[in-house]
């Protein structure tokens, strides 16, 4: 069983939001914050049968920024 399980959430090119799981071929996206997280809930809930679904769903929020020097 799978205790943890952590997405990677990016800013996606076209709008949003991208939410990748690390050791996992889980994939997803959603319009806000609010949507990717449930997004990430429901893709999780899909993807595992329930004696292996994990207990904790991590979310790892990346944000590049570009400053002028």
């Amino acid at each position: 069983m799978t205790s943890e399980i952590i997405f990677v959430v990016e800013e996606s090119p076209e709008g949003g939001f991208e939410a990748k799981a690390l050791g996992h071929s889980i994939f997803t996206q959603g319009d806000t914050l609010e949507e990717i997280r449930q997004a990430v809930k429901d893709a999780v809930l899909c993807h595992f049968e329930a004696e292996r679904m994990p207990k904790i769903i991590r979310l790892h929020l990346v944000k590049d920024e570009l400053l002028a020097v």
